[in-house]
């Protein structure tokens, strides 16, 4: 193991030395077909991809950058963040097992989980969103196969003891998996905390720039990256090398994008503390939130994602607060250089438990501006919420 930091080790694996004379970035390498010299070596994987689907420089090489950043074995790419969950469940689960993941999972996992999977006989309990790990673990059932984690969790950011979960599943056969697009495989390590799986959308905080979509799968054992592998090749699914190249490039920089928003995200979010229109802001790195304590024993760092849940309000008085915004744009996603925001009200009507909310639920996504200027822009905002409320 490297004794070099992330930060390091991401820019070090583009310089290192005795490779020949090349370009800092590899080649991007658009090919179906590719060709050999021999009808004996045509089939040798040891001598590069035999064909389009497994892919060229770029991939092979962001490939090998995110299993380093994790602390993975291998680690693989596929065309969505929602992939990176379907293709773990897929390859894992078969008829009659059981899923346990709580009430906030990432919508669409859910979707997955409640549509797809319940369809081929792969049932889920989703527990309540502030389940701890002691709750969870006394969930685990006979047909329990894998539990489903994230934390901070969606759009209300719950925290869970990971490595308490993880070790209680361990020790009773039963696979784990947490979806860490959150801490970017930079803040948090699920794998050092005993997960089986980390996932991630690579679409946000690694590719960084809003113009790609890609996930990321890491493992350490080899029964589930063989599962995950053929999963992937049953599948035919395939990034496209000029994607892999561009959430390469964003890999390298991914530690000071990620410091910066972060430190931003700490600044709008004490600022939004002390806000009269606020009741909770939603966010375990701030001091005296839910969750503060676990994220401050086991994460290095924060995304700049986080929650507002206003004092009362109405879901018009929600969108004029959005319309008056000119520095945040008003779209799904996050982890790029911009900031965004987003009415998510209501989702919560999807959850079985639906949490008990003093009024609308924002969410905020802290980009690189200054934070100065989005605390001016959010100054606005709030005006706008406020006339909308006293309106006859």
């Amino acid at each position: 193991m490297s004794p070099h930091s992330d930060r390091t080790r991401l820019i070090s694996s583009a310089t290192r030395r005795g490779q020949g004379r090349r370009p800092v970035n590899p080649p991007i390498e658009r090919a179906s077909t590719m060709l050999s010299d021999r009808a004996e070596t045509m089939r040798n994987e040891a001598d590069g991809p035999t064909y389009g689907l497994d892919g060229g420089s770029a991939a092979r090489q962001l490939r090998a950058a995110l299993a380093d950043l994790e602390g993975a074995a291998d680690a693989f790419i596929v065309p969505s963040g929602l992939a990176a969950v379907t293709v773990p469940l897929l390859a894992l689960t078969r008829p009659g097992d059981e899923v346990i993941a709580t009430d906030a999972v990432y919508g669409p996992s859910r979707r997955f989980l409640a549509r797809y999977q319940a369809a081929r006989g792969v049932t889920t309990r989703f527990l309540p969103a502030d389940t701890d790990a002691q709750g969870l673990i006394a969930a685990l059932g006979d047909r329990t196969r894998l539990v489903l984690m994230e934390s901070p969790a969606s759009l209300t950011f719950e925290m869970i003891d990971v490595a308490a979960v993880a070790s209680a599943c361990r020790e009773r056969g039963v696979l784990t998996m947490l979806d860490n697009t959150w801490g970017a495989g930079l803040a948090f390590k699920p794998l050092a905390h005993g997960v089986d799986l980390s996932v991630q959308a690579l679409t946000k905080y690694v590719s960084g720039h809003s113009d790609v979509l890609m996930g990321g799968i890491a493992a350490n054992a080899p029964a589930c990256l063989r599962a995950v592998a053929d999963t992937i090749e049953d599948l035919g699914w395939h990034v496209s090398p000029d994607d892999a190249w561009l959430a390469l490039r964003g890999l390298r920089t991914l530690p000071l994008r990620y410091g910066e928003q972060g430190r931003s995200g700490l600044i709008v979010a004490e600022w939004l503390q002390t806000r009269p229109e606020v009741s909770r802001v939603l966010y375990p790195p701030l001091p005296g939130a839910v969750g503060h304590d676990l994220w401050q024993r086991d994460f290095t760092g924060a995304a700049s994602l986080m929650g507002v849940v206003l004092k009362g309000g109405t879901e018009a008085a929600a969108r004029a607060f959005l319309d008056a915004l000119s520095l945040f744009g008003i779209g799904y996603s996050w982890g790029g250089f911009e900031s965004l925001i987003t009415h998510e009200t209501h989702q919560m009507a999807y959850r079985v438990q639906p949490p008990a909310l003093e009024g609308e639920l924002i969410r905020l996504h802290i980009g690189l501006e200054d934070p100065a200027d989005l605390i001016a822009d959010l100054e606005q905002g709030f005006a706008a919420f406020r006339a909308a409320l006293t309106l006859p």
